[in-house]
């Protein structure tokens, strides 16, 4: 019978499987340009890996978060060194502040290819907990403005000017919300779209400096 997986165990076998991918060619993959096709080529891999070893549910790229058990709760993004970025689907303003509410495998790849072979060597894998998956810049500046004593008309002024998506019941809802709860500092960049789009350099670059981050390289 084969052992449930755990976050502990997942954060291992992500930086074991990049050392093990790193030493293969990967045919398949010669003369391919598209980062989501290299993407969805290391994802399923990667799932693939994991259940030969653990007992756990894998979902869709396509159709919600990659590991979705309830105590794994994680979504796979790979995405290459020269743009450390991908889009994330939209769910609502709130995410930018409070977190996608989910955790997040990184994968950060340089693909180097010849005649009859591809290499794709991981230059960094990142885990980062789910707690730590807002906007950096809003919550920063939230969590100094609720320090000086802003009150609600301040903060909603200040996602009125940070253009968060919303209206100005979302806006007072989340100001609300934000004195109620205290948001956790964020370390993603994440832009104001109909898709998030995540920008991961910061997250790549704290050096194992902060909790809820977890950051291997080679």
């Amino acid at each position: 019978m084969k052992p449930k997986l755990t976050i502990e165990c997942l954060k291992n076998e992500a930086s074991a499987f990049c050392e093990i991918f790193s030493k293969k060619n990967h045919t398949s993959l010669i003369g391919v340009t598209d980062g989501k096709a290299v993407g969805t080529y290391v994802e399923h891999s990667f799932q693939n890996y994991l259940v030969q070893k653990y007992d756990l549910s894998v979902g869709s790229s396509a159709r919600g978060i990659d590991l979705p058990d309830e105590d794994i709760l994680t979504d796979i993004k790979v995405t290459s060194v020269t743009q450390p970025q991908s889009s994330c689907p939209f769910e609502n303003a709130r995410q930018k502040i409070f977190g996608l509410g989910y955790n997040l495998l990184v994968f950060v790849y340089e693909k180097h290819d010849a005649d009859n072979a591809c290499v794709l060597h991981f230059t960094h894998c990142t885990f980062v907990e789910k707690q730590r998956t807002a906007d950096y810049t809003t919550t920063k500046r939230l969590r100094e403005m609720l320090s000086d004593g802003a009150n609600e008309e301040d903060i909603v002024a200040y996602l009125q000017d940070r253009n968060v998506p919303g209206d100005e019941i979302t806006y007072h809802t989340l100001a609300r919300e934000i004195f109620a709860n205290l948001p956790e500092q964020g370390y993603l960049t994440i832009s104001n779209a109909l898709q998030w789009r995540l920008q991961y350099s910061r997250v790549i670059a704290l050096d194992n400096t902060v909790s809820g981050i977890k950051n291997y390289d080679w």
